[in-house]
């Protein structure tokens, strides 16, 4: 429970924060601060600790961006990407609707309960979950799915770990998976992207290009992508052998005093060469402590075989630092994008503490590529269009079949 001056406290800091933090001085054209103003008193008098999240976090959702929220640390409303690296797809209409597991990410929960795409969720620990969001999951639990699998019932139960932070909750996932397909074709999933310097995923991206060294086309492999940090560099370098521009991220104060993207700092290297400790010494002197607008350029790798003959796997789910690379190599013809549209949520976003545990999350910078196109609520929209489709639970490779027969024919 929440006295009344605790409510009123952490309404207050997060108002503040917003206001001060939020990458748009304009707020997304929502007037917030006005909203905020103006629902003060009704959302302080509640007094269900649940109650007035759900409030809060609905009030920091009226500024319209991804990555923009409010949560207790207590992880127990995790998004299923997060909580048990899976998706789903809602399918039905009039009232009879349910949901479908879509994407399932090898190491996470949902992979290793023996959960698969397809399966469909009739209820979770008897209870038929919301029609209006997808499935959410409480960190640190077990629990119980029934779901219909080819016309036969059963019951599935899903282990969830605590997150190792609750800052940023998510379910630990193998984040890079590779293979050789037929045609020589390789082939890399990559459904999270973990560290905020990325320097290990980085070493392990390296390590599975080097696997597929003499393949003569890759796919690329970013469905249900959940986001990650630096290491996005990394993936986006090996996709072209030169250095060439990638984007850049702008604060609210760079951008309010105005700037030039060609002056930017430049980031243009993560150096995995050295030792962890010694290659976040050198990433510190040059980034910590200063404005966050930055410059991204590919690091220049070399020429791979498979060059000039690559697709990039996206769908609905995909997001944050999946949309980066898939944004790159469309804006520079680097390879072709098969699938969905993606989630239009590329805005990088950072959470505060604003007391009793709760955080609020927003983006304080907004990423925009090199040629200046923002996909916040509008995704990347693939060249050749597959969508997954309730009957393709029979059929889930749909999307890999065609970017194998459209490399093939390339």
């Amino acid at each position: 429970m929440l006295t009344f001056d605790q409510r009123a406290q952490i309404f207050d800091k997060t108002v503040a924060k917003v206001t001060k933090e939020y990458f748009d001085p304009n707020f997304n054209g929502t007037r917030w601060p006005e909203l905020a103003r103006d629902s003060r008193q009704e959302i302080l008098a509640i007094d269900d600790a649940e109650a007035f999240e759900r409030r809060m976090h609905e009030l920091v959702r009226r500024l319209g961006t991804s990555h923009t929220g409010f949560f207790h640390q207590s992880v127990k409303r995790v998004p299923a990407r997060l909580a048990i690296g899976a998706t789903f797809h809602k399918a039905g209409s009039n009232g009879d609707t349910h949901w479908i597991v879509q994407d399932v990410h090898e190491g996470g929960p949902a992979h290793d309960s023996g959960l698969k795409p397809g399966d469909v969720v009739r209820t979770i620990d008897g209870v038929v979950p919301p029609s209006n969001e997808p499935p959410m999951f409480a960190m640190g639990t077990d629990v119980s799915l029934a779901i219909s699998r080819s016309g036969k019932e059963m019951t599935v139960p899903v282990a969830i770990p605590a997150p190792r932070s609750r800052k940023q909750p998510t379910a630990t996932l193998k984040p890079v998976d590779w293979s050789i397909l037929d045609g020589n074709t390789g082939h890399i999933k990559v459904p999270i992207l973990p560290g905020m310097l990325g320097l290990d995923v980085a070493r392990t991206i390296d390590e599975a290009m080097a696997a597929l060294a003499s393949c003569d086309r890759l796919i690329l492999d970013l469905r249900g992508h959940v986001g990650g940090g630096l290491g996005v560099l990394r993936l986006m370098s090996h996709l072209t052998p030169d250095r060439i521009p990638i984007g850049y991220t702008v604060t609210r104060k760079r951008a309010e005093r105005g700037y030039d993207k060609t002056t930017l700092p430049k980031l243009n290297r993560l150096p995995t060469n050295l030792p962890n400790p010694l290659a976040i010494a050198s990433m510190a002197l040059k980034f910590v402590g200063r404005d966050m607008s930055v410059a991204l350029m590919s690091e220049g790798l070399g020429p791979k075989r498979w060059h000039g003959r690559a697709a990039i796997l996206v769908n609905e789910h995909t997001i944050s630092a999946g949309e980066m690379v898939a944004a790159f190599a469309s804006e520079n013809r680097l390879a072709k994008i098969v699938g969905a549209e993606t989630a239009g949520r590329l805005i990088p976003g950072s959470g505060a503490k604003v007391g009793a545990g709760y955080m609020v999350v927003m983006p304080k910078a907004e990423y925009r590529t090199w040629n200046g196109h923002c996909f916040e609520g509008s995704g990347i929209k693939p060249d050749v269009h597959v969508p997954w489709i309730e009957g393709d639970r029979n059929n889930p490779s749909a999307q890999l079949s065609t970017a194998l027969e459209l490399l093939t024919h390339s």
